[in-house]
């Protein structure tokens, strides 16, 4: 019994051990857990949640939830008394907010990732970690961060950490030196800030590293020498920098990369010949260097190589035929550089081979005879060289070819017949060549062609004696030829929009058909032999913006309702017969801008509207006009008034009678006299001086008095601010119009000319386009007065539109440009794209404000800082067009991406600028690096083409040559053909 009492004893004291041992583990898991939830409530209480992800995190939160918690991981789930927090991934989530330093105490956490949000700030270490960190893989990349990159990053405490990805934010400053102590890092991604200074030497001891980019930075000096040491990369991305000197030779040691792009730097020297180790590259990329010399022999034992990349340097000599042993090549650009010599017949010999891009270059002789035989063949770009001979029957062999650019060189012979089957080609242009022969019967039957520019050549024959069914073609040239015969009928399209057969022996009449080309923007008919009258089913395109038929033999009057043409621009009907009067309402529609009738027959007085008022000499000469008001400018004598009657003459006598009676109020009635002359300069007197008064619309004119504009500056209701100008609310004191005054800078160092250039933007009336009704200024004082619209400015409203809204808006900002382009072609008008002079009405519409040409330069050092501005513009080199092309891509990227360029600016302090970002993100090719947050979901899925399609064409846009920009013509088609992808 005392035996059997001991052992019930010793069972009791076991069992309480255990339950007490249990206890205090619970205890200890209960606190850890405790921990765990404090420390991520912490980190949540930093943050804004717009999509509610961390809703159920919550307080008073069991061990036994904690793991169900939205973004958490334990790493036991299967018992959750034993589980700790070893994984927060919030990735995209729109969330926003700084970044409290307790996510990185969690004791257990291998995996931190907080990429793709808004994330804002500094990264600070407001505790001070004591112990080893376990992060193994920490991101975040695509957010707002800001500062210096954070220090304990970089210590021996994370020193666990193999992949570090703080990509695309906006961290500044230097890459620490303490970089080398990430001994386990096999994945390095600093892309996309604007981190300065050199790359540390110490990059060069992480030795497992694998993947390694630091591209898009302010990084300059060399790359390192001694990174031939970190033989186990496989990746190098060091583009968009300012490296300069020469490319290591020891990058020839990594014999395990597989990537390597070292683009848009100042990188000198040769190529080197060791490169030619690297027999596990499959992707080289140089471009957009300063790299001279030929290209060396070893690069072409690169037997895995897929894309060469070489063009945009100054490389020399001609291309060997050792091209031949890069077999896996599918695309090779080497445009833009000094090769000269022939195309090596090697290229034909690449089976994969898919984009040959060799344009802008000294290249001779003659287009291999077997290219495009043994490959897929694509893209073939040979323009700007001085190649000649024939295109090769071969060129289409695959049948996938929708690309052939062969312009600017001297090919000869006629276009083969080959090339008239070609089904896939969608893009052509031959033009400026020495081809010869008659158009092909066949090229004018491709369906997928919507580019064909054959124009300056030698073809000849007709083109009226076949069926021309291109269902597809929206742009076709055929100028400076010797094609004869008359005109087709028909295109076989409905979505033409230019058309160019000026230069030409082209007889017969304006065909009648052109009435069913509702999409008819630019047509060109002059030099050639056409006679008859202008038929008015012309007048049916209603969106003609230039018609120029000048240089022919046509003949009869000037059909009326070409008065009511809506967007006509450009009217050239100089060097004909034309006879009678011209329409008394011909430009009273003010888009109409530039006419020239010189040269004709016609008679009678000079239509008063305001495409007549200050117009040319040499626009109306050589014809029997008078100018009803005897104005000097135009070079007309005035005209006779002997067939005015009596009641007339009353009503004149009367009005003199009057003007001297009341001389006190001549000013009032010469305003009544003149209202339809609205524009004409006035000098209106007041407390503040003599001020220079002009209306370009005239119910201003009668609500709006110098005074109103001045009460709206005084009032200083700001609406928005640029680098030069200020815009205010106005409203007139004895009405209710409202309208907007944009007060510029001092105007002492501008031309009186800029006057009558604001005249021509005052004349110029869009969809598009905000009003400019009146201009006055005074000393150094000026004010530009616009039609005041309900709405928002873009900058203001960008991130929150749907990809739709984003679409439209960049649609009608094209729109814009490509009319302003179409019309004064001669002037720079917007000169800085940029969102705040796009303003998007209450029903969506966007429409630009227009400024005055030299107004955006008034403030030398912002116009130089702004990241709108193209390089050529800051340098006051040849700017054209192009050069406000340059800032329209600025702002499309701003509407795919939701950053701001003058943040990423402001934060780099330097000429940092966001297409350098936007083209090292979209270069990865993942869509999620670079686009708005805001698209991410549905809009992302469902365009997701139309999104990358969109980014191309930004990044065209913002190309450094202006060149390679395209003009606002093409930038519009390709938009809305985005546009009727999205929305059908």
């Amino acid at each position: 019994m005392a035996k059997g009492s001991y052992s019930m004893s010793s069972k009791t004291k076991s069992m309480k051990f255990i339950c007490l041992f249990v206890f205090m583990l619970n205890f200890h898991l209960s606190h850890g857990h405790q921990q765990e939830v404090q420390l991520l409530l912490s980190f949540k209480g930093s943050l804004h949640d717009p999509l509610h992800f961390l809703s159920n995190w919550v307080s008073f939160t069991s061990s036994a939830t904690i793991c169900k918690w939205h973004g958490i991981t334990c790493d036991n789930n299967n018992n959750v008394n034993s589980s700790h927090v070893n994984a927060v991934v919030i990735s995209g989530k729109n969330i926003t907010g700084e970044v409290s330093s307790s996510i990185f105490q969690l004791p257990y956490v291998t995996n931190l990732d907080l990429s793709n949000n808004q994330l804002i700030g500094e990264i600070t270490f407001t505790h001070s970690l004591n112990s080893l960190s376990p992060i193994r893989y920490l991101n975040l990349s695509n957010n707002n961060l800001t500062g210096s990159l954070p220090q304990p990053l970089f210590s021996v405490l994370f020193s666990n950490l193999e992949t570090l990805d703080l990509s695309n934010n906006m961290f500044s400053g230097n890459i620490p030196d303490q970089i080398g102590l990430l001994s386990s890092l096999r994945y390095l991604d600093l892309g996309g800030n604007v981190l300065v200074g050199k790359i540390p030497n110490s990059v060069t001891n992480m030795t497992t590293l694998e993947y390694l980019t630091l591209a898009s930075n302010q990084l300059v000096d060399k790359i390192p020498e001694e990174i031939g040491v970190m033989k186990s990369l496989k990746w190098i991305y060091l583009g968009y920098n300012n490296l300069s000197d020469e490319i290591p030779s020891s990058i020839g040691e990594l014999l395990s990369l597989n990537h390597l792009d070292l683009v848009y730097n100042n990188l000198t020297g040769p190529i080197p010949h060791s490169l030619g180790h690297l027999t596990e590259l499959q992707y080289l990329f140089l471009y957009q260097n300063k790299l001279s010399g030929p290209i060396p022999g070893s690069i072409f034992e690169l037997k895995k190589l897929i894309s060469l990349d070489l063009s945009d340097n100054s490389l020399s000599g001609e291309i060997s035929e050792r091209v031949v042993q890069l077999q896996r090549l599918e695309i090779l650009h080497l445009f833009s550089n000094k090769f000269t010599g022939n195309i090596p017949k090697g290229v034909a010999s690449l089976p994969r081979l898919q984009v040959l891009q060799l344009w802008s270059n000294g290249l001779t002789g003659e287009i291999p005879e077997e290219l495009g035989r043994h490959s897929n063949l694509t893209v073939l770009d040979l323009s700007t060289n001085n190649l000649s001979g024939k295109i090769p029957d071969s060129i289409c062999y695959s049948g996938s070819l929708f690309k052939l650019i062969l312009f600017s060189n001297s090919f000869e012979g006629e276009i083969p017949k080959s090339l008239t089957s070609c089904r896939s080609l969608r893009r052509v242009r031959l033009q400026n060549n020495t081809f010869s022969g008659k158009l092909p019967s066949e090229l004018s039957t491709l369906p997928e062609i919507y580019f064909l520019d054959i124009s300056g050549n030698q073809l000849s024959g007709r083109i009226d004696d076949r069926k021309w069914h291109m269902p597809s073609l929206q742009m076709l040239s055929l100028a400076n030829n010797n094609f004869s015969g008359e005109i087709p009928n028909t295109f076989g399209t409905q979505k033409l929009e230019d058309l160019d057969l000026s230069h030409n022996q082209f007889s017969g009449s304006i065909p009648l058909g052109f009435k069913s080309l509702s999409e008819l923007v630019e047509l060109k008919l002059r030099n050639n032999k056409l006679f008859g009258d202008i038929p008015e089913e012309i007048c049916s395109c209603k969106k003609l913006v230039s018609l120029d038929l000048s240089h022919n033999h046509l003949s009869g009057e000037i059909p009326m309702k070409l008065s009511e043409m809506p967007v006509l621009g450009l009217l050239d009907l100089s060097e004909n017969q034309f006879s009678g009067e011209i329409p008394q309402n011909l430009g009273s529609v003010e888009s109409l801008v530039q006419v020239n009738i010189s040269h004709n027959h016609f008679h009678g007085r000079l239509p008063s509207t305001s495409a007549f008022l200050a117009i040319n000499a040499s626009a109306v000469t050589g014809n029997n006009l008078c100018d009803r008001d005897g104005d000097a400018s135009s070079g007309l004598p005035p005209c006779k008034n002997n067939n005015q009657n009596p009641t007339w003459l009353f009503i004149m006598l009367c009005f003199l009678l009057a003007l001297v009676a009341f001389a006190a109020a001549s000013f009032l009635v010469f305003y009544v006299r003149r209202r339809k002359n609205f524009s004409e300069v006035r000098r209106v007197e007041n407390e503040d001086g003599t001020w220079e008064v002009q209306f370009f619309d005239s119910k201003a004119a009668k609500l709006i008095n110098v005074d109103d504009v001045l009460s709206a500056v005084k009032e200083g209701n700001v609406m928005s601010k640029g680098r030069n100008w200020v815009s205010y609310q106005g409203k007139c004191m004895e009405n209710d119009m409202q309208f907007v005054v944009k007060e510029i800078s001092d105007l002492n160092s501008l031309p009186m000319s800029m006057w009558e250039e604001t005249v021509k933007i005052g004349k110029v009336r869009h969809p598009n386009i905000v009003n400019l009704i009146a201009a006055c200024r005074c000393g150094k004082r000026g004010y530009l007065v616009y039609e005041h619209e309900e709405g928002d400015e873009l900058s203001e409203i960008a991130n929150s539109l749907s990809w739709q809204r984003r679409c439209k808006i960049a649609v009608g900002i094209a729109k814009a440009l490509k009319f302003l382009h179409s019309h004064v072609s001669s002037m720079v008008l917007v000169g800085e794209v940029s969102p705040e002079i796009v303003w998007v009405d209450a029903k969506g519409v966007p429409r630009l404000k227009v400024t005055p040409p030299m107004m955006p330069c008034l403030d030398a050092k912002s116009f130089v800082s702004s990241p709108y501005v193209a390089q050529e513009a800051i340098e006051k080199k040849n700017v054209t067009e192009k050069s406000e092309i340059y800032g329209f891509g600025v702002v499309l990227i701003e509407l795919l991406t939701g950053r701001s360029a003058m943040d990423i600016e402001a934060g780099n302090g330097m000429h940092k600028t966001i297409v350098e970002w936007a083209r090292y993100c979209y270069s990865d090719c993942h869509l999620d690096v670079w686009i708005d947050p805001v698209l991410k979901g549905v809009d992302a899925l469902s365009y997701q083409n139309d999104i990358v399609e969109m980014m191309n064409l930004a990044l065209h846009c913002t190309a450094t040559d202006p060149t390679a920009r395209p003009c606002a013509r093409d930038v519009l088609k390709a938009l809305e053909t985005i546009h009727r992808t999205t929305f059908c």
